[in-house]
């Protein structure tokens, strides 16, 4: 039977019990509390201890009482990887005496002469316990002065707090207990929570729709991303494409001569593919893979970092098809079942077999790609349909590779249940995508980005609140006008740290296939013919909204999203704050129609005087506006302007 001397329970944040790791960037605060208490009267300590993964010696720091037995204390992360932390508290034998010794003495107690020699004791089991030379002297005229004083002199002696600070320093854990399982810190860079993503095809970075471009063709297209703001630049699967069962235009069955097909049918035999035609190779359309080295290297020294896409399909020209049969799902006449999500069939994609007999050699050479596109320069990858495979999979592969590239940053793009989404979020995922692109009212958006930023919730999910994707072309933006993708620009860009678009989206591209919210002429089975400066885009504004995230810190977290009232139902306002850094932000959700509203937030909750008189900065527009109070007013043109993003002027 274990003793446990003192009791530790309720240390927060802790995932599920220490199975999963919370998340953090390198260089911020972690605090951490913990309920503590023991048997009986006597005075407790508590440390709050944390080390890195692999190392033997922790670091701590002292917990501070707090109220009705709760403790906290901080510490830094400064290193990127995985850290671990625990509390460990025990009986302060010295702050025990102290205590019992004041007490009696204040209480007239005559003779104090054995409470003296007890703590003399204490004193030079502490000279004995130290290093310092200096501390274990002063310990030992402090033990040999109190053994022979006087009953006030003892109490004077008792009361000093630098020997109290001396004995703190050498403690006897003896009686004491460590909180166990310890928890766990996965330390991130921060590019995975503050980052803008902009995604486009490299066949298409030309704009042209006769043909496809190469990846010698794309410096446009980073510069443009660079100049919008964006950070992060995603492509879709980079890969030799199948030719079996290749897609045409709007996924037809039959590809005609001169169609691309679908990049995420991955895998063709090719001369010009030296590693064999699956992930380790890139389409010889697009070039080669010196080629792609010498783009990741030009979008470096433009201070992009290109995101590549790690689709786990197969086509069934993939060298693993014919290497490794026995990795794939096969029907009782022994033939490979495709991809099915009824009604659409995918007999261009064979899917992988995680659980299949030879499951540890496949895992082990799925790990071996993310190895080998770090190596050459990859640190971001979005995960296509991560919830389609195991969720210990990903947990053992993030951990895998991390230990080697602990820089890597992994983006789960599973729309799904959202228990599903949130496990793979605690399995690794450094980010995730979620169902903020159907969220557009302001009951929803409210409940559910509330939901996302709550402390439990960001403490291991970072939503990437893209605003459209290949795949998707929500409703809203299939409304006529530059005002849909306005509205949506300015909700992603300042609801989250980290958001997306998909290349079009700047150009208010919404062409839909009738009563779906899907892309008419989808880029994914063609090349895309595009003017990128064509009248009537929003580059500006995305511009813009990405200069006020990079300039206001307040942007660059996700726990402090409060949304306060506005009395309108199609304005939504709410407030981001960080130290000084305050901002109020009202946004227009009604494409069509100006809409007003009385706004109100308790300023006296960020530091101002609830009647104070304060200067308002749009930071989108420059102009200034003198507001007074709590209580406001705000009118937003959709014609004009959909959102006012307020610095507030101290």
């Amino acid at each position: 039977m274990k003793k446990t001397a003192v009791v530790i329970e309720n240390v927060q944040p802790l995932l599920d019990c220490g199975r999963y790791a919370i998340k953090r960037l390198v260089g911020d605060p972690v605090r951490i509390t913990a309920d503590i208490y023991k048997d009986g009267h006597d005075v407790i300590a508590a440390a709050l201890k944390w080390r890195m993964r692999g190392a033997r010696r922790w670091h701590e720091v002292p917990m501070q009482h707090e109220d009705n037995d709760g403790w906290a204390g901080s510490f830094m992360v400064n290193t990127i990887g995985d850290c671990e932390y625990t509390v460990e508290a025990w009986l302060d034998g010295y702050e025990t005496w102290r205590e019992e010794f004041r007490r009696k003495h204040e209480g007239g107690q005559a003779d104090l002469t054995s409470e003296a020699r007890e703590g003399a004791h204490l004193l030079e089991h502490g000279a004995r316990g130290t290093a310092d030379k200096a501390a274990a002297q002063i310990l030992r005229e402090a033990a040999k002065t109190l053994a022979a004083a006087s009953r006030d002199a003892a109490a004077a002696l008792a009361a000093q707090k630098d020997l109290s600070v001396l004995m703190a320093r050498v403690p006897d854990r003896a009686i004491g207990s460590e909180f166990r399982p310890h928890g766990r810190i996965m330390v991130e860079r921060q590019a995975a929570l503050f980052a803008a993503w902009y995604e486009f095809f490299p066949r298409s970075a030309e704009g042209r729709g006769d043909k496809g471009s190469a990846f010698r063709d794309c410096l446009p297209r980073l510069d443009d991303a660079k100049a919008m703001g964006f950070s992060v630049v995603y492509f879709p699967p980079i890969h030799p494409i199948g030719t079996s069962k290749r897609k045409g235009r709007n996924n037809a069955l039959e590809c005609q001569p001169d169609e691309p097909g679908v990049p995420y049918a991955i895998g063709n035999r090719h001369e010009g593919c030296p590693h064999g035609g699956g992930h380790r190779d890139v389409a010889p359309e697009l070039g080669t893979l010196e080629d792609f080295e010498w783009l990741v290297g030009e979008a470096r020294k433009r201070g992009l970092e290109i995101a590549l896409d790690f689709a786990l399909n197969c086509s069934p020209d993939h060298p693993y098809v014919a290497e490794h049969p026995e990795w794939f799902f096969h029907r009782p006449d022994g033939s490979i079942k495709y991809a099915e999500n009824p009604p659409k069939k995918y007999e261009d994609v064979y899917p992988l077999d995680f659980h299949c007999a030879d499951w540890k050699a496949l895992w082990g050479e799925l790990q071996s790609l993310i190895l080998w596109w770090a190596e050459r320069g990859v640190r971001t990858f979005r995960v296509d349909n991560p919830h389609t495979k195991p969720v210990a999979f990903w947990e053992w592969l993030i951990a895998e590779t991390r230990a080697k590239f602990p820089d890597l940053v992994f983006l789960s793009e599973a729309f799904t249940k959202p228990k599903m989404m949130r496990v793979l979020a605690k399995a690794g995922f450094s980010q995730s995508y979620t169902y903020f692109t159907w969220r557009n009212t302001k009951e929803e958006l409210t409940a559910y980005c509330t939901e996302l930023s709550a402390a439990w919730s960001a403490d291991y999910l970072r939503p990437n609140l893209f605003a459209n994707t290949p795949d998707i072309l929500p409703y809203f933006l299939q409304q006529p006008g530059r005002a849909p993708f306005m509205i949506r620009a300015v909700l992603a860009a300042t609801l989250s740290p980290v958001y997306g678009i998909y290349s079009g989206f700047e150009l208010c591209e919404n062409a839909a296939l009738p009563g779906r919210e899907e892309y008419l002429d989808s880029e994914k089975y063609q090349f895309r013919q595009r003017d990128w400066n064509a009248p009537g885009h929003i580059k500006e504004l995305i511009t813009r909204l990405n200069l006020a995230r990079q300039g206001h810190p307040a942007l660059q977290h996700l726990a402090n999203l409060r949304f306060h009232t506005a009395e309108n139902d199609n304005v939504l306002f709410y407030v981001k704050a960080r130290g000084d850094n305050l901002l109020l932000i009202a946004v227009n959700l009604d494409p069509y129609t100006t809409q007003a509203a009385a706004v109100e937030w308790p300023l006296w909750e960020y530091g101002l005087p609830w009647d104070a008189d304060y200067v308002v900065e749009d930071v989108l527009t420059g102009e200034h506006w003198t507001w007074h109070g709590a209580r406001n007013y705000v009118a937003l043109d959709p014609k004009v302007r959909v959102a006012h993003v307020f610095a507030v002027r101290r």
